[in-house]
């Protein structure tokens, strides 16, 4: 083994070697383009007259005619007198052929120095070569920006994801698939406000850094105003300002904006997102149904040209009626609990015992449902369905129903198993709001750090009057997860929240490991960690003899999937290879100590030959190994996490 480490560290010495030669190399070409009066970087502009995909579409009008357009080098045959070349542009690629007589002999010499990366304009006459590509002949090729760094030559899978993502725009330039998700997450953007400016809506903007952030359910991130000396949050919703609007006589508002929630990150949660919200008075939530539906389809039909779309191998049909079930009704269709029938805390809390449902001493019988709910219902919720009538103690700034209090006028629109609106008849009582924000503070005084405040101006707006509301917040970033058939929420943001690696893009610096193709100007110090304080469990302390020992089967697992619980602030859920070729999932309480995205891709230990335990509705399917630390009297949890090369399914003695 020692010896194998020392044959790829000497191979890493040697790509470190390569790499850098050729990157000096390109400053040499630099230089001497400088010294001759050609620095591309002094050019300002070139004259692009079309670009690679207007030429491949319309093939029969362009052929013969002189072009030009500008793109990347990304791959460059040369053969003698006469060359090929790959250029990419927004739209695509396109291969020119650059001959030496075409373009003149010192022209030629310089095409010749060019590098894969480097940025040029090219003229010529649309041709197709005798294989039957479309081709540019090249009459002139300009040099118009150097590029010092070397491409990677691959950029797909699991190793290179986290790289994808900090460095998008060697993503976009590499990858055609993520170019388009983007491309097409704009078109998505501009549908959307084509539909409701055509529903007479007026599009706001409305303040990011508050004193009071409410509207949702969540944690806020805080801020300190230094000019004004006073503390301040980044909005976590648009709710209540876009309600001010309706009290002020705007009758149809709406926002896409970013809002800023401090909680965790998993495939379907970034800390900043894109919220849509829109207002309509005189509607309710039925009105709210209708225009989800209209929005949807119309959004789906002009973006990709159908209402059928097709989300991880799973067709979902937006063109036929989408199905409105309550929330008491799909628990007892999911479930078989009939909620109905269950009048008191204490038979609430007996049907969540009977059935695993974990659950708080401040949760009330509505709180409870809606467990029930969220683990076994949401799941099954895969086309589109619009679940009605929730309980009210999870709904604060909602209107009861007339006819039974106790649950409020309120939907949540979910496809693919997943939230993707959320909408009410908005409260416009102020009397009631002032209630519902005092339960609200009662709950943040238990705990409950995702409780709103109780903001006086709102209820002073109330007060001057706000007419019958239907209000929705749309998630703007899982809607273009399904339109483009997007994996994960960092694969639709062009800029996801990444972990800060040590000592790199703490002051925006590149990551080695991350590009590939930085150069180590300095060795970075190994971190420290006192292993005196690491504790190890003593074998026979709690009398296990070696033969109930010697029976758990260790082993080592690859982790595919991280994600975070939902309603459990401690539990990460990880989907495991671990050598059979079936997903194993285990749960572990380490949310405290590791964010999910930063352990996909590691290799653990694991006991595979343990029976399944229910957590919080899940069977968990064996134990992650953790090494408990100590640190000033507390305990903390490091996940043992092994050598990559050690393959899934390792058993260990």
């Amino acid at each position: 083994m020692k010896g194998e480490g020392n044959v790829a560290e000497q191979q890493k010495k040697v790509q470190e070697q390569d790499v850098n030669q050729l990157r000096k190399v390109r400053r040499e070409k630099l230089a001497d383009l400088q010294a001759n009066g050609k620095n591309p970087f002094e050019i300002t502009k070139y004259n692009v007259t079309c670009h690679a995909m207007d030429i491949k579409e319309n093939y029969e009008e362009m052929e013969g005619k002189h072009v030009a357009l500008a793109g990347r080098i990304m791959q460059k045959r040369v053969m003698g007198k006469a060359s090929f070349c790959n250029i990419l542009d927004q739209s695509g690629n396109i291969q020119s052929y650059v001959a030496r007589d075409s373009i003149g002999e010192d022209s030629y010499k310089d095409f010749k120095k060019m590098d894969i990366g480097d940025i040029i304009g090219l003229e010529g006459e649309v041709f197709k070569t005798k294989t039957g590509e479309i081709s540019i002949h090249a009459s002139a090729v300009t040099l118009l920006s150097k590029s010092l760094q070397i491409l990677p030559e691959k950029f797909h899978g699991l190793t290179n994801t986290d790289m994808r993502y900090r460095q998008r725009y060697v993503d976009l330039i590499m990858n055609t698939e993520a170019r388009d998700t983007f491309i097409k997450r704009s078109k998505i953007l501009s549908s959307i406000r084509r539909y409701l400016d055509g529903q007479g809506f007026l599009e706001v903007e409305t303040p990011m850094l508050v004193s009071n952030a409410g509207g949702a359910a969540a944690r806020p991130f805080e801020t300190h105003f230094n000019a004004l000396g006073e503390d301040f949050k980044l909005r976590i919703s648009l709710e209540l300002y876009l309600k001010r609007l309706i009290v002020g006589g705007l009758e149809r508002v709406y926002e896409i904006g970013r809002v800023f929630r401090n909680e965790g990150l998993d495939t379907r949660h970034n800390p900043e997102f894109t919220l849509m919200e829109l207002y309509q008075a005189y509607t309710d939530y039925n009105g709210m149904m209708d225009l989800t539906e209209n929005l949807y389809r119309h959004v789906a039909q002009e973006v990709l040209g159908t209402t059928t779309i097709t989300y991880n191998g799973v067709e979902m049909d937006l063109g036929k009626p989408f199905e409105r079930i309550t929330m008491v009704d799909a628990v007892k269709k999911y479930v078989g609990v009939d909620w109905n029938e269950i009048t008191t805390l204490e038979e609430a809390r007996k049907a969540a015992d009977e059935h695993h449902v974990e659950y708080e001493e401040r949760h009330k019988k509505g709180d409870i449902l809606n467990l029930f709910f969220e683990e076994f219902v949401e799941e099954h919720l895969i086309q589109p369905t619009f679940v009605m009538d929730h309980p009210i103690e999870i709904s604060p700034l909602t209107k009861k129903k007339p006819e039974n209090p106790e649950y409020v006028e309120r939907f949540e629109f979910f496809m693919n198993g997943w939230e993707m609106a959320n909408a009410y008849s908005e409260l416009n009582d102020p009397i009631d709001q002032r209630e519902r924000f005092k339960d609200q503070e009662e709950q943040l005084a238990q705990g409950n750090e995702e409780a709103n405040t109780t903001d006086e101006d709102f209820l002073n707006a109330l007060e001057i009057g706000m007419p019958p509301t239907g209000g929705i917040g749309f998630g703007i970033d899982r809607m273009c997860m399904l339109l483009t058939d997007s994996a994960a929420i960092r694969d639709v943001l062009l800029f996801p929240t990444m972990k800060s690696l040590d000592g790199v893009n703490k002051k925006n610096d590149v990551n080695n490991q991350a590009s590939e193709t930085a150069e180590k100007n300095v060795e970075a110090a190994p971190e420290k960690i006192d292993f005196s304080k690491v504790k190890i469990e003593p074998l026979f302390e709690e009398a296990v003899d070696f033969d109930t020992f010697s029976k758990s089967d260790f082993r080592a697992v690859k982790v595919k999937e991280c994600v975070a619980v939902p309603k459990s602030k401690k539990l990460l859920q990880f989907t495991l290879d671990d050598g059979t070729g079936e997903d194993r999932t285990i749960l572990s309480g380490i949310h405290e100590y590791y964010e999910p995205e930063e352990l996909v891709g590691k290799t653990c230990i694991a006991i595979v030959n343990l029976p399944p335990r229910k957590m919080m509705g899940i069977d968990s399917c064996g134990m992650l190994i953790s090494a408990v630390h100590e640190e000033d009297g507390r305990e903390g949890l490091n996940l043992l996490m092994v050598d990559d090369r050690i393959p899934a399914g390792a058993k260990l003695y």
